[in-house]
Parts: structure tokens; C-alpha cells; sequence
């Protein structure tokens, strides 16, 4: 009797994957030191809670999806996706649900608070993968086959997250949910008609609401509110040009200082970049490039529908999280609160990026 072989992953993704954890463990190290040490008298506690309740959990579940057959996480898409539906839900429920900042995006539960839209992102890219692979392997993909009941599923995500209201994210499960439609057997109209439906109804968001139409007037134009909605931005661009071709060095940034919001979370890299300098800045945007070759790679060697469009899904989803980030950092693009994959503060993020990332690893290796 043959022997059956182990799983092993792409050792060029796995390469890749470690090296952004690893960087990303430093850098918020190196951010969050100070902020530990005045709060708390330890320069390691936000690093240590970031792994406890981080890294920690992810890394087990990631290790569990690494070695589930994908055809359990096919047959599992469905129930996932709606517990994490119900999850987003809750947010609204009096006494667990919670909002910070304006916007009801939390649960808490006694000394514990999560995100459930970081759990909606890997559900929906696995829901929508099984999804597509039955509704176009070997049928071709007609407008009724296809592309009315994904305007119906895109139409109640969107639900979710605008009553919270959390664009950012459904502007980035959008992009998700396009390029894996673009990625499966379905006709190239239906794309385009996306597209265009899909930008149209982003502007008519921005449009109803007064704030989203302030920001982008920002972002063309920062000096129209330069200490109000261009603030973030102006003081972001002030310390990734304060560091220069090789940084201040590891832990001196000076913005972080009162100066630029959200220094451990959405504003990390403008801290990286202060730091590290341009040559460090330019080392971790290479990594998350490779991320996405590598990604992009495991995909086209999948040898089914369903594993090739859920590898496509993690890796454009994980890439233009990061690229919006950093876009928004460099006054590329509006500032959307996104934080940036593996970096950033903030446990719900880190558990289910490691998630998608056993995920990714497990179709690498049944893809050999």
C-alpha cells in the first residue's frame, strides 16, 4: 500500500508569507514601543497583546484550513459566509454591538472586541468561489445563470455594510467579488457591465453622503481643510518625506507623537516610511508585490474552478487592501480607514488574514 504523501505549500509562497510576518511584527514593534511604555510601563504590550490575541489564534486556524481538504472548505462556504452575515448583523443588537467612531462596526463581548466584516471577507471570497465554479463549470455563464444572482448576493453584502456604515469595505469586497467574476468562464459583457454599474454606485454613495463628498474634495484639493479632513493626509506626507533614503532609525518617528492619527493602525506605514526610510518603504511594497505574484501564480495552477478563484480571491484581496493603504498614505488615493494586512494593529484583521493565508497555502499545495 502507497504511502500517502504529505501536503507540502509553495515553499516561494510560504517564503513570502513568513517574511511579511516577520516584518510586520517589527514594524509594529518598533511603532508601538512608546506608546506601551507611556500607557503601560512596558514597551511590549501592545506587540504581546497583538500575538496573544493575533497571531496566536490565526496561526491555529490557518494551520487547521492548511490541512482541510478544499473540498470541505467548498462544502463548508455556504454555512461560513451566513454565520458571518449573522456576525455582521449583530453589530446592531443592543449591549453586544457597538459603535467607535461614528460607525457600528464592533461586538464586544465582556473584556473582548472584534470586527465580524474581517470574518465577512474570507467567507464571501470561499462562498462566492463554490458559487461560481457550480454555476459555470461546463455551463457556460448566462446573464440569468450568472449575473443576476450576483448582483443579488453583491446587493445584500452591500446591505450589511452600508447600514453600518463601513464603505471602505464594501468598496473592497467589490473589487474582490469583480476580479473573481472576471476570473471565472462568464461572458466579458458581464464585466463590463459591472464595472460600470459598480463605479456609478460608489459615486451616487459618495454623493448622498455630505462627509464622503468633503473627503474626496480633500483629497483633490488638501489644503481646503488643512487642519480638519486634510490633516491626516498633510502630516502623512510630512513624515514619509522626514524619512529620507534610510529613515530616523527603528522607533524614532516623530509624528507618531500626537501628530498623525491613528499612528499603530490606518497610519502605520507613514510611520514605517519615517523610520525605515524610502529604502524600507520600497521593501515592504516589494513584498506584498511578490505576495501577489506568488498568489496570482498558485491560481493559475489550480487545477479546479472552485481552488483557482478562491486563490485568486485571497490574493487580490490581501494585494489591494495593502496598495489601497499605502495609496491612501501617499495621497494616491482618499483616505478610507483600511488597515494595512499583517501590519497594522488590530487582532480581528491579523486572525483572519492568517486565515485566508492557510487557505492560500493549502490550494499551493494541491496544486503541484
Amino acid at each position: 500500500m502507497a504511502k500517502k504523501s504529505r501536503k507540502r505549500p509553495d515553499p516561494v509562497l510560504l517564503g513570502i508569507c513568513l517574511l511579511i510576518l516577520f516584518v510586520g511584527l517589527l514594524i509594529l514593534s518598533s511603532v508601538s514601543a512608546s506608546f506601551s511604555y507611556d500607557r503601560t510601563g512596558t514597551p511590549f504590550y501592545f506587540l504581546f497583546h497583538q500575538m496573544i490575541f493575533g497571531f496566536l489564534p490565526g496561526l491555529l486556524l490557518a494551520t487547521g484550513v492548511f490541512f482541510l481538504p478544499t473540498e470541505t472548505l467548498k462544502r463548508w462556504s455556504f454555512p461560513f459566509l451566513l454565520g458571518a452575515l449573522v456576525l455582521t448583523a449583530m453589530v446592531f443588537v443592543p449591549f453586544i454591538g457597538g459603535a467607535v467612531g461614528g460607525a457600528s462596526r464592533w461586538i464586544f463581548l465582556g473584556p473582548f472586541s472584534f470586527q465580524p466584516t474581517e470574518a465577512l471577507k474570507p467567507a464571501f471570497i470561499l462562498y462566492l468561489a463554490s458559487w461560481l465554479a457550480r454555476r459555470t463549470d461546463g455551463k457556460g455563464g448566462g446573464m440569468a445563470q450568472t449575473l443576476i444572482p450576483f448582483t443579488v448576493i453583491m446587493g445584500v453584502i452591500a446591505f450589511f455594510l452600508i447600514l453600518q456604515p463601513d464603505i471602505s469595505t464594501l468598496g473592497l469586497i467589490g473589487i474582490i467579488a469583480f476580479f473573481m467574476y472576471l476570473s471565472a468562464p462568464t461572458p466579458a459583457w458581464h464585466t463590463a457591465f459591472l464595472a460600470f454599474s459598480g463605479i456609478g454606485f460608489f459615486f451616487l454613495l459618495v454623493k448622498l453622503a455630505p462627509y464622503r463628498m468633503s473627503r474626496l474634495a480633500v483629497f483633490l484639493d488638501p489644503q481646503l481643510d488643512p487642519l480638519g479632513k486634510g490633516y491626516q493626509i498633510k502630516q502623512s506626507l510630512i513624515g514619509i518625506g522626514s524619512g529620507g533614503l534610510t529613515g530616523l532609525g527603528l522607533g524614532l518617528s516623530a509624528q507618531k507623537f500626537g501628530f498623525l492619527p491613528q499612528p499603530m493602525s490606518d497610519s502605520i506605514f507613514a510611520v514605517f516610511a519615517e523610520e525605515a526610510g524610502f529604502l524600507g518603504a520600497i521593501l515592504l511594497i516589494c513584498l506584498f508585490l511578490a505576495f501577489a505574484w506568488r498568489g496570482l501564480y498558485t491560481a493559475y495552477r489550480a487545477q479546479r474552478t472552485f481552488e483557482r478563484l478562491t486563490a485568486a480571491g485571497i490574493t487580490v484581496w490581501i494585494s489591494a487592501q495593502a496598495f489601497i493603504n499605502i495609496g491612501a498614505m501617499i495621497g494616491l488615493i482618499p483616505l478610507t480607514g483600511i488597515p494595512l494586512p499583517f501590519i497594522s494593529y488590530g487582532g480581528s484583521a491579523l486572525v483572519s488574514g492568517l486565515l485566508a493565508m492557510g487557505i492560500l497555502l493549502n490550494i499551493s499545495s494541491e496544486s503541484g
